[in-house]
């Protein structure tokens, strides 16, 4: 048993440092975390790899043979020492696995230096079933659907939700935390690795909660500040002239979404023929709009709860695309499902 035992905790141990178990570490928090990770299996798989080979060692050693159905087994006590063992040293390494992970999770929540510059500050809403995050830049204050937070500069969010439980989770930095109804939560994260990474909920909250992703972009300070000043002085969509400007392209925005501000694409919830999605998690479009004026099309979109469609419950889609969208891009969207939709 000894030599099975050690022999299986080295090529386990061996394994469980190999395999590449999470995504690609995207944050300052997140080598720490990794690191604790590996503490886990070092110390773990021995007491696994232990119990099962005595299980196993017992079951064929000790086991039922035939003509010993009605036996029973010999009065033995047992060894105390052994059992004493075998509970204080699990509790030792319990005890000393727990100091660590309090010492980690003290760690990675510290907030930075002062001479590091000021924490970034973005409020995260969680709703059914997007996320909007909310920026203070110097005054300045707007919402994206998207998440840009520049490389190694230290982010403080504050969590909201507006409905029920969410949690937000970017497995790259591999913090996450519950967005709880009627208080705000908080950690903070030093990104440092560019790039676009998944922004998910990781709490079961509804019909839609598989759609409930957003991206997160890390950016060079300087591109962090060309996008603070495009959403600061971002305005309507020019119409069209005589001279050649362009006009919204209604479609596009239906299936893609908006680029600028992020706003989730329409057709990942709606059905629409026209513009050939399927929908499923709001109402279909070519229905529930149909033989409706461009008054109600337009109050479906910035007041979706004002009159909601039968089958489905109130806070579905979320109520900030008001906020979201420029008010061309509304009207694009309007006349686009009168003349697809509502006729």
């Amino acid at each position: 048993m000894v030599v099975v035992g050690l022999i299986a905790s080295v090529l386990g141990i061996a394994l469980g440092l190999i395999i590449d178990w999470f995504p690609t570490q995207g944050s300052k928090q997140a080598e720490k975390i990794d690191t604790f990770w590996d503490v886990l299996i070092i110390c773990s798989v021995p007491f696994f790899v232990l119990v099962t080979t005595v299980v196993l060692f017992s079951v064929k050693t000790f086991r039922m043979r035939p003509g010993e159905e009605h036996l029973d087994g010999p009065p033995i006590h047992g060894n105390t020492r052994l059992e004493v063992v075998w509970t204080a040293v699990p509790a030792i390494m319990l005890v000393a696995l727990c100091s660590y992970a309090y010492i980690t999770l003290h760690d990675i929540e510290k907030a930075p230096a002062a001479s590091l510059g000021p924490e970034r500050q973005i409020t995260v809403n969680g709703q059914q079933f997007t996320w909007t995050f909310d920026y203070d830049e110097g005054g300045k204050k707007f919402s994206s659907a998207q998440l840009y937070v520049p490389i190694g500069r230290s982010v403080k969010f504050n969590v909201k939700t507006k409905d029920v439980l969410h949690d937000f989770w970017v497995p790259a930095w591999r913090m996450k935390i519950d967005a709880v109804p009627g208080i705000t939560t908080d950690y903070r994260i030093t990104p440092t690795r560019a790039g676009t990474w998944p922004v998910v909920c990781a709490e079961l909250c509804g019909l839609g909660h598989a759609f409930m992703r957003q991206t997160a972009h890390v950016v060079p300070q300087a591109d962090f500040d060309k996008w603070v000043t495009k959403m600061t002085t971002r305005t309507a969509a020019p119409a069209p002239a005589a001279g050649g400007g362009a006009a919204v392209d209604a479609k596009a925005l239906f299936t893609q979404g908006e680029t600028t501000s992020g706003a989730t694409a329409c057709g990942a919830c709606h059905k629409l023929a026209d513009a050939g999605t399927a929908g499923g998690v709001g109402p279909d479009l070519d229905q529930a709009l149909k033989g409706k004026d461009a008054a109600f099309i337009k109050q479906s979109i910035v007041d979706p709860n004002a009159v909601i469609a039968k089958g489905f419950n109130a806070n579905i889609m979320p109520d900030n695309y008001a906020k979201l969208l420029s008010a061309d891009e509304i009207d694009a969207l309007v006349k686009y499902l009168g003349e697809v939709a509502g006729k």
